[in-house]
């Protein structure tokens, strides 16, 4: 069972560690720290943080790769931390499993309130997981196998069912085609290659009051779709 207060940092660079602890350390967490990729995992392992802050540039293993074995193993929140603001980062930290990203140089104060906002986020999924769903207007009752938006029901099949139900247990994480075919199929049927987009295109227009201009599921071109969260801005279309 994950330590709730106890955060991996993943950094190569000693100062930046030690601010990022001492700031941890300040508002009640515990902390330990890597400072390489097979050090990250070993500690992973050993420690079982609540939440990984990941920097992307390391050595013997860099924070992409990291974050990948991670996800074969756990849906431990992960924060990652670059030092290039190109989209193509930010958006591969998130189609390989981050759940948030930060840009160096950053506030230490920014950072601590990035860690806390996504334990949120998190705990409230864990909690709702087993029986109702709420992200912004969007609610989905797993038990009940209804779903509501601004207070409008809607009538969803399966499928649709099924790919809303993933993305709003994990809302601003991105999902690529592959990730969302595996969920809708997973026993390796053979469908055609755009099922998902078809599937995304109805749910769209029974979910958005304007699905050309969706405001609840996106598409990130040459990736995948998520769902808005609403509480920072999303990687644009």
């Amino acid at each position: 069972m994950a330590k709730p207060d106890h955060v991996l940092i993943v950094e190569d660079d000693n100062k930046t560690a030690s601010l990022i602890s001492l700031y941890l350390h300040r508002e009640g967490f515990e902390t330990s720290t890597a400072f390489d990729g097979v050090e990250a995992l070993e500690l992973f392992r050993q420690d079982n943080p609540a939440i990984v802050i990941l920097d992307l540039m390391l050595p013997r293993l860099d924070g992409w790769e990291v974050c990948r074995r991670i996800r074969e193993i756990s849906n431990v929140p992960i924060v990652m931390l670059t030092a290039r603001g190109e989209e193509f980062d930010r958006v591969l930290g998130l189609t390989i499993g981050a759940d948030d990203y930060v840009v160096k140089p950053f506030s230490p104060r920014e950072l601590v309130a990035r860690i806390r906002a996504v334990l949120r986020r998190t705990t409230a999924a864990a909690r709702d997981i087993s029986s109702r769903l709420k992200v912004g207007g969007l609610i989905l009752d797993i038990h009940k196998h209804e779903a509501a938006v601004e207070n409008r029901r809607i009538v969803l099949t399966p499928s649709e069912f099924k790919l809303l139900r993933l993305l709003m247990n994990a809302p601003g994480r991105l999902f690529t085609r592959e990730q969302l075919l595996d969920a809708l199929y997973p026993l390796g049927e053979q469908v055609i290659d755009r099922v998902v987009d078809v599937h995304i295109g109805k749910l769209r227009q029974k979910v958005e009051q304007d699905p050309a201009n969706p405001r609840y599921i996106l598409t990130v071109r040459g990736f995948g779709y998520l769902l808005a969260r609403g509480d920072q801005e999303d990687i644009p279309s």
